[in-house]
């Protein structure tokens, strides 16, 4: 299917390699994720257009109707530009609950080394049972939302798609260790034609302003760009989040920004 979009396209490539069914209805593509029903962004209607006049009550129906048993509202649009639709459609959007969020897309044919690269920590790829079970600790511990059972399944869940993303050789976890302790770990997923995408760069509380974060990215980027044969490396990072200093400080430029629409279960 033809989705605009590089950080959407990257996504649904994500999604489909962990077992999501994605189904295109010509106005809006869905995205179901049958193994993690509460995992909003593996969950969704990827429209193809922004908000135009009416369309806010129409899609959150539309919403609804595809997804009858959710608690939540997950809408993207398959944009470059953050546009959300009409004049008013995100104080509309906003005064429903829903929370309108841009992200950065940025992309990357060649890296720099950081200024400041860290030497104390051992990088190397994720391999055995205690790895992937330090690496949902890690998650968790990086949680900016409640971390109750219900957040703590979903975790699961995740992380099981994701090893067995790496397992069925579609991509890499490298992780940053200090001993045997995962100190700060990333996904690198492979598409076969030239394409690379980042998943879940994240650093533990205790361990941040190290100079680990850079330093894996670029290991990893380093990796991506040689033995994995990427020619393109993409992420998608939080444009008000410091992170995204370190991603342009290695090379990464923006690239477009990629919109999501959401409601939690509380609305």
């Amino acid at each position: 299917m033809e989705i605009k979009s590089l950080g959407y396209r990257t996504d649904l490539f994500l999604l489909g390699l962990g077992g999501s069914e994605l189904h295109d209805n010509g106005e809006y593509v869905v995205v179901r994720t049958p193994a993690n029903p509460t995992f909003w962004w593996g969950n969704y209607l990827l429209y193809r257009t922004p908000f135009g006049p009416g369309d806010v009550e129409r899609r959150l129906g539309e919403f609804r109707k595809e997804f009858p048993e959710a608690d939540h509202v997950a809408i993207g649009i398959d944009s470059t530009d953050g546009v959300v639709g009409v004049d008013g459609t995100k104080e509309e959007l906003v005064a429903l609950g829903a929370t309108v969020d841009p992200s950065t897309v940025m992309a990357a044919s060649t890296v720099v080394a950081p200024a400041r690269p860290n030497t104390t920590s051992t990088y190397r790829l994720l391999s055995s049972d205690d790895d992937w079970t330090q690496l949902e600790a890690l998650t968790l511990a990086n949680a900016t939302m409640t971390v109750d059972d219900a957040y703590v399944e979903y975790t699961h869940r995740r992380q099981l798609a994701d090893r067995g993303r790496v397992e069925a050789g579609h991509g890499l976890w490298f992780g940053a260790f200090d001993g045997d302790r995962l100190q700060a770990s990333l996904g690198l997923m492979f598409d076969g034609a030239g394409l690379a995408r980042f998943q879940t760069v994240q650093t533990h509380p205790d361990d941040r302003n190290q100079g680990i974060a850079s330093t894996l990215v670029h290991h990893a980027s380093t990796y991506g760009l040689t033995e994995g044969g990427a020619k393109t490396l993409v992420m998608v990072a939080d444009p008000d989040y410091l992170a995204i200093r370190i991603y342009r400080a290695l090379g990464f430029s923006d690239s477009e920004t990629q919109l999501g629409i959401t409601i939690p279960p509380s609305s």
